[in-house]
């Protein structure tokens, strides 16, 4: 519901209800640093930085900014080309600072071994971060929890000595190892030194299981001095997994350095609760959230931009990551980022603002493959309508520098009036006030399922208009605002930036669509006032003009005289238009662009402006910058252009849309049966013997019973398999049943076969809303067996999935993976083991590329093997039987080299039928599908990876446990979204056969 001119009227002079918010917490202390400009965007400059903070705000150079953050993970996009697309559409949106988390087990394929090359090149993505011009928070761990396998730890870790997350030694001579790979690459890029952005570190993540332990105190003294000796010598921190004061400054040694370390938390309030007050207005003390540690800045490490899914999707009810969407929307953006903000919260991180995918063996037991999370860049790299209060409020912080040092300020009497039956509603209303330049802002938060009309008075201005808060949303107001060199009195829509381009003065002002809006600027004398584009009202009294307007579109007006030689422009944008503007400075001074999809770049050059970007629909350009700018430069393509009243330069011909892509059927599929191993005769005699007797697994070993598990032999990641050999002396069919005991993450599966013939298989349950948080699950698959004398092989394939995750600090992540136990009822006879998992680690792909599968060892999953003697198929196929079968196909792609196409891979079958694929695209392992569990049908097939010119090779690996029929059914290439414009890609390197190993 939108209100017009003719409701405000109606309304403006209802008599409202009073409502005062009233709270812990007064006026907070001045601090020493001014309020001022932010700092220039930052940069690989060479040239030394000052980065520190005070209780307000951090401080860089002296200047005090905003921390506006969006956590981004480049190992969930193996295509480093693409890593600039994100960041340049996460700076375009308003962010100014990325928070990246570092994967051990993305890095680490052995003790001692690191590789940061490739799609695992960090020194490429922190410059690439520099060149955007970003900030960068890193949080390399050594846990980082993030949803991954074992919480990040490398899967041969599971299999060493020592207590994890402790001062235990064992674990700390890793920990060494590890921080010293990556802090050799990140004392590169601090920003401190000039060679790069990074201008916070984190020690650790959600350590709250040692808080009073000794050995939890030592661990974090530990990584504290490991750190500083390393050389990092930027603001240290770590973040609370709630808001109980943990590793607050002061609680644990830091080698006696002081002032350089910040207490952080995290936050994942539900959205259908009321936004929580962590901070001025909140409960105080160590469980207040940023008065915890009352003198460093409100750090908000982990703030929820979505939430994650579950195998089953049981926490979206099987909508999926759709869902998670539309629960957490651009109206719980705003009602909870402004509530954040509200609170004095000035290093705001959103977890996740790019999810990306958990392509391979990446995903913990608790995800499948995607994690879009729900968040604002969607996993094909596609804007949302979540973006739209990021953009305005990252433009917003960059542009008021008041914002980045307020105090409480006194409580205000809110009238509002709302409802379908017109009941007197309240609303939650926070005021704030800079102390050094009196500027004050108010957001009003309407918590009501209803429309609310606030009468607010603004820092003892009384608004003449009720301001509209929709339902469940909230909106910032300012009085006394500088604008450049005019002062806003007030406005009822929410200020958004203002820059200074060529003479002019330029501010802008948002709300939704409809919105009946005034605005007031003050003037010392009657200025003339043109209208120059939609449609508005003005007048001239004590001391401002006043401009009404509905919002619709983008409403110009052009201010000149009033006592200001400067002419001013004030823009009033409605949400949908206000994405469409785009602040880029520049060293010649600010450009703002209206018109396009995005913009991606922009630079002066004598005359002319050169601008970068997409578009999807055909667009028209608009540019404003420095004075003496004369031409236009869209994507390499001049331009003609002509000034306009509004001072601006607008291209004379609309930018094209995107052109169509036409993406090609996939058929003349070839398919080939596997899982040889099943056979009584297969040799394997090259396997590894299990016949080890002790473990560093929390799973204990069961008596009388080797250790099965697989991480003790090496083997971490996808697909393991057994064969067990025994001869049985007596009589026919002596031994009644074999029970298999096995371990292994959520949907884990186990399949049997005795001398070549099948027994069954076994899975674990989907997960319920009561089992959704569990990693590790336990079984005991029971197959009756007859056999005559003599010897028997007995095969076993363990779809073990992947380690659970250590969020408590107790070792879960080494809990086994694979069998267990092995027994027969009737019968007891002895069995020697084999076990066979993945081959050595892909050089190019990394050590969760690939799984143990026989197709897998063979290198059937690369694009340079021989199909050639397989069998032709069409799908959708309707095949019966226990086992893995193959199937590969080639295709190719034509698509415009000025066209960012999005593509996907989407699978869909009859939901009764019980398999799973591997998918493969060019040798790369882009996730599992489960066909009778979901909920993911579409897996995002990223450029670099996928060849959008030229030749790709997929690769499906079909596991069916024999009591359906098994497909795959429809598969086809799917568009996600395309635009004009986008990066270039370089393809990512393919090695062909070069890590096919053992049989």
């Amino acid at each position: 519901m939108v209100w017009s001119r003719r409701t405000f009227s109606a309304l403006a002079g209802t008599t409202a209800l009073g409502l005062t918010l009233s709270g812990s917490g007064g006026a907070f202390a001045r601090a020493s640093a001014p309020t001022g400009p932010a700092p220039d965007p930052p940069g690989a400059d060479g040239t030394r930085h000052t980065v520190g903070f005070d209780k307000y705000s951090m401080l860089v150079d002296g200047s005090r900014v905003v921390l506006w953050s969006g956590e981004v993970h480049p190992f969930r996009l193996p295509s480093p080309s693409l890593w600039r697309d994100v960041l340049e559409k996460l700076r375009a949106h308003g962010y100014n600072t990325i928070s990246v988390y570092v994967s051990w087990n993305y890095h680490s394929p052995a003790p001692g071994r690191y590789d940061f090359t490739g799609v695992r090149d960090l020194d490429l993505f922190l410059r690439t971060a520099a060149e955007t011009g970003l900030y960068v928070i890193l949080r390399p761990g050594p846990y980082i929890n993030a949803e991954v396998d074992a919480g990040g730890f490398p899967g041969w870790l599971t299999a060493t000595r020592g207590t994890a997350r402790t001062s235990d030694p064992t674990y700390l001579s890793y920990v060494d190892e590890w921080l010293t790979a990556v802090n050799r690459i990140a004392v590169r890029h601090l920003y401190t030194h000039g060679g790069g952005t990074i201008v916070l570190y984190q020690l650790e993540n959600e350590y709250a299981n040692n808080v009073t332990s000794p050995r939890g105190r030592d661990y974090m003294a530990h990584l504290y001095a490991k750190v500083r000796a390393d050389g990092i010598d930027v603001p240290l921190f770590h973040n609370d997994k709630g808001r109980n004061g943990y590793w607050a400054p002061g609680t644990f040694d830091t080698g006696g350095e002081s002032g350089r370390y910040l207490y952080g938390f995290d936050g994942y309030p539900s959205p259908l609760a009321p936004p929580p007050d962590w901070g001025y207005y909140g409960v105080g003390g160590t469980k207040g959230g940023s008065t915890a540690s009352p003198e460093t800045p409100g750090l908000l490490a982990e703030f929820g931009g979505g939430w994650f899914d579950p195998w089953g999707g049981v926490e979206f009810d099987g909508k999926g990551y759709a869902e998670s969407a539309r629960t957490r929307d651009a109206a719980y953006e705003r009602r909870f980022y402004l509530t954040n903000l509200a609170n004095g919260i000035k290093v705001h991180n959103v977890y996740m603002t790019f999810g990306g995918t958990s392509w391979g063996w990446l995903p913990a037991p608790v995800v499948y493959t995607s994690y879009d999370y729900g968040a604002a860049l969607d996993e094909a790299r596609r804007p949302t309508p979540k973006l739209v209060p990021m953009h305005q409020l990252g433009q917003l912080l960059h542009s008021v520098p008041d914002l980045a040092k307020l105090d409480r300020a006194a409580d205000i009497q809110v009238g509002a009036k709302g409802g379908a039956s017109g009941e007197a509603a309240g609303i939650t209303a926070y005021h704030l006030v800079n102390p050094d330049t009196e500027a004050h802002f108010h957001i009003l938060r309407n918590d009501r399922a209803d429309d609310v009309l606030a009468a607010v008075p603004l820092a003892g201005v009384d608004v003449p208009l009720p301001v509209p808060v929709p339902a469940l949303d909230a909106r910032l107001l300012a009085t006394g605002l500088p604008l450049g060199r005019r002062t806003l009195r007030y406005s009822s829509a929410q200020p958004m930036l203002w820059l200074t381009a060529g003479r002019q003065d330029i501010a802008v002002f948002t709300g939704r669509k409809g919105e009946a809006t005034r605005t007031a600027v003050e003037c010392a004398s009657k200025p003339t006032v043109t209208v120059l584009e939609g449609k508005a009202d003005h007048a001239y009294t004590s001391g401002a003009l006043r401009v009404d307007a509905e919002l619709d579109g983008l409403i110009r007006v052009l201010v000149e005289g009033g006592g200001t030689d400067a002419p001013f422009l004030l823009l009033l944008a409605d949400d949908e238009t206000s994405v469409r503007l785009w602040r880029h400075d520049t060293p010649s001074g600010p450009v703002l662009a209206y018109g396009p999809a995005l913009l991606r770049t922009a630079a002066l050059r004598d005359t002319t402006v050169h601008l970068t970007g997409d578009t999807v629909e055909a667009a028209d350009l608009e540019v404003w910058g420095p004075r003496g700018m004369s031409e236009v430069v869209w994507n390499q393509s001049r331009l003609k252009a002509r000034a306009t009243t509004s001072g601006s330069l607008r291209a004379e011909r609309r930018l094209p849309g995107v052109a169509t892509v036409h993406l090609p059927a996939l058929d003349n599929w070839r398919f080939h049966t596997e899982n040889p191993e099943s056979d009584a005769g297969f040799d394997d005699s090259a396997w590894k013997v299990a016949d080890r007797t002790s473990s560093y697994s929390t799973t204990p070993v069961p008596a009388g019973q080797p250790v099965l598990f697989a991480d003790d032999y090496g083997f971490h990641y996808g697909d393991v398999w057994y064969r067990g050999r025994f001869e049985e002396a007596g009589d026919a069919g002596a031994a009644e049943s074999v029970s298999l005991s096995y371990v292994t993450g959520t949907q884990g599966l186990l399949m049997a076969w005795l001398d070549g013939k099948p027994l069954g298989a076994h899975r674990m349950p989907v997960p319920d809303k009561s089992t959704v948080r569990k990693g590790t699950w336990s079984a005991t698959a029971t197959f009756p067996v007859r056999y005559a004398s003599g010897p028997h092989v007995l095969s076993v394939l363990v779809r073990r999935m992947q380690h659970d995750m250590d969020g408590a600090a107790k070792d879960t992540h080494k809990a086994a993976r694979g069998l267990t136990a092995v027994t027969f009822a009737g019968a007891s006879p002895a069995v020697t083991w084999r076990i066979q998992g993945e081959a050595a680690p892909d050089p190019v792909r990394g050590p969760l590329n690939h799984g143990g599968l026989y197709g897998e060892r063979q290198g059937w999953h690369l694009p340079g093997f021989a199909d050639g003697g397989w069998k032709a198929v069409d799908f959708p196929r309707a095949a019966r039987g226990q086992g893995v079968a193959w199937y590969r196909t080639g295709f190719r792609l034509a698509i415009d080299p000025g066209v960012d196409a999005s593509i996907g891979l989407t699978l869909t079958d009859d939901p009764a039928r019980a398999y799973r694929v591997q998918i493969f695209l060019n040798g790369w392992n882009m996730g599992q599908y489960i066909n009778d569990v979901g909920p993911q049908h579409t897996f995002v097939l990223p450029g670099g990876v996928l060849r959008t010119r030229g030749a790709n090779t997929l690769a499906l690996a079909v596991l069916s446990d024999g009591t359906t029929p098994a497909g795959p059914g429809e598969v086809r290439l799917t568009l996600m979204g395309s635009a004009a414009g986008g990066v270039p890609v370089t393809p990512v390197d393919s090695p062909g056969r070069a890590h096919a190993r053992a049989s």
